[in-house]
């Protein structure tokens, strides 16, 4: 898996951008929580597409761009939680035991 770090609200603009051209998941990680880890670590198992970018988010260090990411794209914050962006927007979110790269893959066609 190749997570692209999500550090800066400008990097908002650059998904909303790029998801024109390819989908873009953006996983929220909460480092604190175990559930969240499982997650990650399933994520990371799966089959990563070539078409599809993944960007990492930490939101206990950058808790401001979750917040943002959940008014920008219209989605209640939960942790952890993948959402999928296409075309500007949030086309499907999951959270907890429902993350799966199968369901990604599946929904960003």
């Amino acid at each position: 898996m190749n997570w692209i770090p999500l550090t800066t609200e400008q990097q908002l603009t650059e998904i909303r951008e790029a998801s024109a051209a390819k989908p873009v998941v953006i996983f929220k990680h909460s480092t604190r929580c175990s559930i969240s880890a499982v997650a990650k670590s399933r994520l990371e198992r799966g089959a990563a597409p070539q078409e599809i970018s993944f960007y990492y988010l930490d939101l206990i260090r950058f808790r401001d761009i979750s917040n943002r990411i959940a008014a920008d794209f219209d989605v209640p914050h939960e942790s952890p939680q993948v959402l999928l962006i296409r075309n500007g927007e949030c086309i499907y979110d999951e959270s907890h035991s429902g993350i799966t790269m199968d369901d990604l893959v599946s929904k960003s066609n």
